[in-house]
């Protein structure tokens, strides 16, 4: 059988070949690039002028690196930055609280209708986020469909109220970001090999130490990504605490709303921005370190 001569002869590379494959990452990370640019670098940047300037709607703002609107903004609105903290904390351990149980079935016990029960899980939030906020607002109503039967039959009092209090912005914090909660978890355990756990019952684990020391660390990454996608925009919401809750009820993003668009302080809407984006980036940091970010893809990889 005769050779084939052509296999013996090196590739010759041209320069413009090799030109291409040294700028091929940088093209195909272009279009992310210049969509984080234009849509998240650049107003960044601009609210961060913002947050410097001073003067008023009327005479127009000019940049006088005021640096004081910092303080000023955490003087005035530090009892909002606490309470957003609360109850963006409590929502987050109320969804890790019930997500996993339910991602924990869909994942273990989901059998072929695994894509039915996500759909199911997901379908209420096809609305919209104001719509379904709203809804909340007539079922916790005084007299709606839950507190008014059981009024009119005496089993609570007729001034027993749901609504502007912390548990309502709460419960709907809880309701609103719950998808953000179950899908990681689920992808996280949905990942997990089966005949790890037929293993850890074979070497004589109880179901709840096969849980605990098996399931559980594996599904670590998914808690983490439930975490971060949960906690950050549940501290930021404003619609929840102006729907469902009242006066001693708003939140940091109330304020920002209110800056904004009631007083026209545009700097001091921009630092409370900013002071808001410092503490959550400082907290995912902390709870990072806390929870230990190699130990979590170490498993997530194993």
């Amino acid at each position: 059988m005769e050779r084939d001569l052509r296999a013996d002869l090196p590739v010759l590379r041209t320069p413009h070949r090799r030109l291409g494959k040294r700028l091929a990452p940088y093209l195909l990370s272009l279009p992310g690039g210049l969509w984080l640019t234009v849509f998240f670098l650049i107003p960044v940047l601009t609210m961060a002028s913002v947050s410097l300037e001073t003067g008023n709607l009327i005479d127009g703002f000019r940049q006088t690196f005021h640096f004081a609107n910092y303080w000023t903004v955490i003087r005035l609105y530090r009892t909002q930055f606490i309470r957003s903290l609360e109850y963006g904390g409590l929502a987050t351990v109320a969804t890790l609280v019930i997500a996993y149980p339910m991602a924990y079935w869909i994942a273990f016990h989901g059998g072929r209708r695994k894509s039915t029960y996500l759909f199911l899980l997901l379908l209420p939030f096809f609305v919209s986020f104001v719509i379904r906020t709203i809804s909340w607002e007539f079922i916790l109503s005084d007299q709606g469909i839950l507190l008014g039967p059981l009024k009119r039959v005496h089993l609570l009092p007729g001034s027993f109220h749901v609504l502007a209090t912390w548990f309502a912005v709460v419960a709907g914090l809880t309701y609103n970001f719950l998808p953000f909660t179950a899908l990681p978890i689920y992808v996280a355990l949905e990942r997990i090999d089966h005949r790890m756990v037929e293993a850890a019952g074979d070497l004589y684990a109880s179901k709840a130490q096969a849980f605990l020391r098996v399931i559980l660390p594996l599904s670590a990454p998914g808690i983490f990504a439930a975490f971060l996608l949960t906690f950050v925009p549940a501290v930021s919401d404003f619609v929840n605490a102006t729907i469902l809750g009242g006066v001693g009820t708003t939140m940091i993003g109330n304020a920002i709303q209110t800056e904004f668009l009631t007083n026209n302080n545009y700097p001091l809407g921009a630092a409370l921005s900013f002071v808001l984006m410092a503490v959550l980036i400082l907290g995912i940091f902390l709870y990072a370190r806390a929870v230990g970010t190699e130990q979590i893809e170490g498993v997530g990889a194993a």
